[in-house]
């Protein structure tokens, strides 16, 4: 990374100049000013990426030429300097849009921190740019409905292992986007132009998975009439995605190992191993860790899937992302229903960011088309919403995170089993998981007509 030009704005010199070898050492371009008026031209000449100002000058004060910086430059990051015991100073310049601030006398080594912390902050706002111009023609707009740090961090992530052929592990609870940062690996990958195949290892029977992943030839068993690729052939030279990777059987698993170390397959019914180059991308929203330590997922395949993990935060730790999600939601089912919706009440706007979304964005979506469906106004009212929401179940600050995701999960079963009059294949198919997993899901919770 190329380090940042700092302007030092001290009218001490000993001081400024202690700051200017310090850091010019550390490999920072640096220019000096003594007072605000210099410090001023200085600015508008250079381009200059950090400012260290001192609140007092001799010609203005910090917040004024503070004020000034940003109005000439928004992007640039002001770090303001205030004698030990000026907290308030420090409060107002944070307010007025400094990145940090620092007491006299100035400690290096928390200097050096901070602005390693501002340099990584202006690298991923960086790095976001870089992708959004790059995928703006290639992917939808959904991917890009997030602004708080801790997503950006996962696009951080994606934007550096994509260019690279490493297995990636995206880890994260159902519903929170796991698909959409594999699509994102591999449309900034080398592989773009070749096939992204998925399979969702829960949602296919475990009779034939494994003709699904490495296909079959004709006469392997009673009904092949004829050859079948599997999806390992098909994504030949591009990309495989491999969700619910932990709810793979484990005969497959040693499989899928050999697939990885070889690089080759076995048809079922076949002679020869079919070399194969493919990229692998696994999803789970399970503890593979405890899934290995409990003997149902193989510990030298962990490994190997885990050369790179991507963790997706839930909604609920992510909420700066909610209301631009509401408003792209709202445009996506105002075109797709034919309806004109203004926006949502401030009643339904409050209890939609207070509620916890044990099902994740999935979740946030349907229940935006649900309340835009039902609405009688031209905005989406607390009337509209789901109960849980109306009635502030499950909010944050009510128990166990874990508990309240089980406690949903299972009344959505329930209710969807009751519509269907308890068919097990119409029911998973309300709720939007394979009919493998609403059994596994029955057994968990105990449910049984």
């Amino acid at each position: 990374m190329i380090r940042s030009t700092i302007l030092i704005v001290e009218d001490e010199s000993t001081q400024r100049s202690l700051l200017a070898g310090l850091l010019k050492r550390e490999g920072y371009q640096i220019h000096e000013a003594g007072d605000g008026n210099e410090a001023m031209d200085v600015f508008k000449r250079e381009a200059i990426d950090i400012v260290l100002l001192d609140y007092k000058l001799p010609d203005t004060d910090g917040l004024s030429l503070l004020k000034k910086f940003k109005e000439t430059n928004p992007e640039s990051e002001i770090v303001m300097i205030t004698a030990f015991g000026s907290i308030e100073n420090a409060v107002n310049a944070l307010k007025g849009g400094a990145a940090e601030y620092l007491t006299k006398p100035v400690d290096l080594d928390d200097l050096l921190f901070k602005l390693k912390k501002i340099e990584d902050k202006r690298e991923l706002i960086r790095e976001n740019m870089i992708l959004k111009e790059t995928l703006k023609d290639r992917l939808k707009a959904e991917n890009f409905i997030y602004s708080g740090e801790k997503m950006r961090n996962v696009v951080s992530l994606v934007v550096r292992v994509a260019k690279t052929d490493s297995t990636c592990l995206i880890k994260g609870e159902s519903g929170v986007g796991k698909e959409v940062v594999a699509n994102m690996i591999h449309e900034l990958s080398d592989r773009v132009r070749q096939p992204l195949i998925k399979l969702n290892c829960a949602a296919i029977p475990e009779t034939l998975l494994e003709s699904e992943l490495f296909g079959y030839e004709k006469g392997a068993f009673t009904g092949a009439y004829q050859r079948k690729i599997g999806k390992f052939e098909m994504a030949n030279k591009g990309t495989i995605f491999l969700d619910e990777i932990g709810d793979l059987p484990l005969p497959l698993q040693s499989k899928l190992l050999r697939v990885i170390q070889e690089k080759e397959i076995e048809r079922l019914g076949g002679l020869q191993p079919v070399k194969v180059d493919v990229r692998i991308i696994a999803a789970t929203n399970k503890n593979l860790e405890d899934e290995v330590k409990n003997g149902r997922f193989r510990e030298d395949l962990y490994y190997r899937l885990n050369v790179v993990t991507i963790e997706v935060p839930p909604l609920r730790e992510r909420r700066e992302d909610i209301p631009g999600l509401l408003e792209f939601f709202l445009k996506k089912f105002n075109s797709r229903h034919k309806k004109d919706i203004k926006g949502f009440t401030k009643e339904a706007r409050d209890a939609l960011m207070k509620y916890s979304y044990p099902g994740n964005v999935r979740e946030l979506e349907n229940i935006v088309e649900r309340a835009l469906v039902l609405t009688r106004g031209d905005y989406i009212s607390k009337e509209d919403l789901p109960s849980l929401i109306d009635n502030g179940e499950h909010g944050t600050t009510n128990g166990n995170i874990k508990d309240v995701v089980e406690s949903v999960e299972k009344k959505m079963i329930i209710d969807a089993l009751e519509k269907t009059d308890w068919v097990q294949t119409k029911a998973a198919s309300v709720i939007g998981i394979s009919e493998r997993m609403l059994r596994y899901k029955m057994k968990k919770y105990n449910i049984a007509r």
